[in-house]
């Protein structure tokens, strides 16, 4: 352990880890400096430049690149690894829960994010960018206005197409341009919307400004998101894993299909019997054709270029068509409904944009305390989850994330958008990951599966990571508030938005983790792949006890969101994260939820908030890899193609991939489609990219490792 006063270790000894308990290490610091913030109990080494050309290949998988040493570091560290990682072990057990050191998050993130900022932007000169924001403007703002539907009709006209298009323009220009995330895509969501008409009839019996009541309610909620962020709550999400995120996005997926389903069944009201059959048969036809679309994408049909562009503006271009097919023929007689609008950057109603949120009583000021605890909690889970799906382990990406910073943006959001009387805005789900999809480069493989071998695979290479693509999808929807633009808003049917619905909902349930198990649930086992992970379990009625307590989460989260109690349905959200790291560990072996469940996103995203709970640290699977080749014991193969360590015990896959990422060893391999990892040695069937161009990754300037001590309170 190196004391304040103690100088630092000469060049020569350049290449070892830095393991402290304040801040990470960044790809700024000089050899032989200290990281800001780092206490006396800190261990730092300098550290010298990645050899890029020795270690290509695991580079370019995203997933472990921060962990790799030059070769000559390799032989440096290794006698020294066993210590470091005592030290780090003894340094976290030194600390107390109880010790909140105020604002650290934030400056770790934005000291993280900050030497980036500049790439957000240059980066953008890419292809994907251009699809990515034609897909998420559809994406965002139709489903947004279909909410609109609900809280005009429900609110009593206070929220309409003006205060939603607002909303998301205000989310997307702050977190494009100020975020420490800027891939997560930020609108109205439907949680939100049952929140808001929720609260209205709560408040509305007692003759209360229900704006105005909004405004307060986003008052409280902006400074307990800011005590949370400057209190570090985030790190509460090392205990997030996607049990929890899989029952919320099975939740989402439902409430966009049940939107769905109530525009269509709106129409017998508004539009009359043949209109309501004619929208039926036009949100079927949309999900029909943008489904096809997609899975013509991820096909092999065609030519490469015709696949990607169908994958790519599919979506978009079913429902510029559809929006012309109702006036073909004799549909064109037939009273279809439409979206309404209003007039341009004006609000719905007749008044100022900013709320007179003083014609108010005090104690109504202190009753929306209790609202604002609910949409705060509703706001920490809904906008971090959105965020590490957005950042999940299929994605390689290769900026760091930060949490803590978004959350103290999230709250400035949300009291402005109180202020300015439109819904809350928040990280979206799915259209946040879907966002990162889109923005994927991808190469074919061969795949070295039993089953398929020498098919072709496709794979992740990297993602364009920047700014542009959201703020751009933002600038439209501001663009769609204009004259013009809501006149030709106004001609899209009920029905194509309907349809809308359906596609994302059905594309949010295909990539689920609950719709993945039952698919293997019901699969005959002689046609099961020997590679999956569930097919090793011995009991395979915990496969069926972890769904069902899936589908339980679930079930009880929509249940309460169809009665009045709705308003506290963030509370069952949160309870799963307790019951996933504390309950489940009970009754499930270890090896059992390994393959189950998984962290949500990869250890390098989670440096912002300390790593996973209940997860080897990519340290101590290095000491015992070192430890192991030092008792001069090879490592064997098992009879099922796993590995056994030097004392005849398993080792797991993700250890034999970390410690191959962070020794530099080929194998480290790249991410595919799937999450599943793949040997960097295969030979490749299309090695271009999707892009048309191999894409060259700059070399770090320094080795990023995350310190096991680095959770503070």
């Amino acid at each position: 352990m190196q004391g304040p006063g103690v100088p630092p270790p000469s060049a020569s000894s350049s290449g070892e880890f830095a393991i402290h308990s304040g801040l990470n290490m960044h790809a700024s610091s000089s050899p032989g400096t200290v990281a800001p913030g780092a206490g006396p109990s800190s261990s730092i080494m300098p550290q010298k430049p990645w050899n890029q050309a020795q270690h290509t290949s695991s580079i370019r998988s995203g997933r472990h690149s921060h962990l790799l040493p030059s070769p000559s570091a390799q032989q440096q560290s290794r006698p020294r690894s066993t210590t470091s990682t005592s030290s780090s072990s003894s340094s976290r057990k030194e600390a107390r829960w109880w010790r909140v050191r105020l604002f650290r998050g934030m400056i770790n993130d934005i000291r993280r994010r900050a030497p980036f900022y500049a790439s957000d932007w240059t980066d953008a000169w890419d292809y994907r960018v251009v699809p990515a924001t034609v897909y998420m403007y559809f994406a965002n703002i139709l489903p947004a206005l279909a909410f609109s539907l609900d809280m005009f009709e429900k609110t009593n006209q206070s929220y309409g197409v003006n205060e939603v298009l607002l909303a998301s323009v205000l989310g997307a220009v702050v977190f494009s341009l100020f975020a420490a995330q800027p891939l997560v895509i930020v609108g109205v969501t439907g949680p939100i919307t049952v929140f808001n008409y929720t609260v209205y009839d709560i408040i509305s019996p007692r003759g209360t400004n229900y704006l105005a009541f909004m405004t307060w309610i986003g008052i409280w909620s902006l400074i307990m998101h800011w005590l949370l962020a400057i209190t570090n709550a985030c790190n509460g999400l090392t205990y997030v894993t996607r049990f929890s995120c899989d029952i919320f996005g099975f939740y989402v997926a439902f409430i966009y299909l049940q939107k769905g389903i109530q525009v269509l069944t709106r129409q017998w009201g508004s539009a009359g019997e043949t209109s309501a059959y004619l929208a039926i048969m036009v949100a079927l036809l949309v999900l029909m054709s943008g489904w096809i679309c997609g899975e013509l994408g991820n096909s092999n049909l065609f030519q490469r270029y015709v696949r990607k562009f169908l994958e790519d503006y599919g979506t978009p271009l079913t429902i510029v068509f559809f929006t012309g097919f109702v006036h073909i023929g004799h549909m064109r007689d037939v009273d279809v409904a439409t979206l309404p609008t209003s007039k341009a950057f004006t609000p719905t109603v007749d008044r100022p944009w900013l709320v007179h949120f003083w014609d108010i009583g005090v104690g109504d000021v202190f009753l929306a305390i209790p609202f604002a605890v609910l949409l705060t909690i509703l706001f920490y889970f809904d906008h971090n989850v959105s965020s590490l799906i957005a950042q999940g382990t299929e994605f390689p990406l290769r900026k760091p994330a930060g949490f803590h910073w978004d959350l103290f943006l999230l709250g400035l959001t949300t009291g402005v958008a109180g202020l300015l009387g439109i819904p809350f805005p928040n990280g979206l789900i799915p259209q946040a990951p879907f966002h990162t999809s889109a923005l994927c480069v991808t190469r074919h493989v061969a795949d070295e599966d039993d089953t398929n071998k020498g098919k072709a695979v496709r794979i992740t290479d990297h993602v364009v990571e920047q700014r542009v693509s959201n703020l751009a999808q933002g600038l439209l929807t501001l663009g769609t508030m204009s004259g013009p633009l809501l006149i030709v808003l106004h001609l899209i049917p009920q029905g194509v938005l309907a349809g809308l619905f359906f596609i994302m909902g059905v594309q949010a349930l295909q990539g689920n983790g609950i719709t993945q198990k039952l698919i293997f649930l019901a699969q005959d086992k002689q046609f099961t792949p020997a590679s999956n992970p569930l097919k090793r379990l011995d009991r395979r009625a915990a496969i069926w006890v972890f769904v069902l307590l899936e589908l339980l989460g679930f079930g009880a989260t929509f249940a309460i969101t169809q009665t009045i109690a709705a308003i506290g349905f963030p509370v069952i959200i949160l309870l799963l994260i307790p019951v996933r790291s504390f309950v489940l560990p009970r009754w499930f072996a270890r090896e059992e939820l390994a393959a189950l469940d998984a962290p949500t996103a990869s250890p390098f995203t989670m440096e912002s908030v300390g790593g996973t709970h209940g997860l080897d640290s990519e340290e101590e699977i290095l000491s015992r890899h070192h430890h192991q080749q030092q008792e001069q014991q090879p490592a064997s193969h098992t009879g099922d193609g796993g590995l056994l360590s030097g004392r005849g015990q398993p080792v797991s896959k993700r250890q034999a991939a970390v410690a191959a990422a962070v020794l530099g060893e080929p194998g480290s391999g790249a991410m595919n489609r799937r999450g599943e990892w793949s040997s960097a040695e295969e030979s490749p069937v299309e090695d271009e990219l999707e892009r048309g161009e191999l894409y060259e990754l700059q070399a770090r300037s320094a080795v990023r490792r995350r310190s096991t001590a680095s959770r503070t309170s």
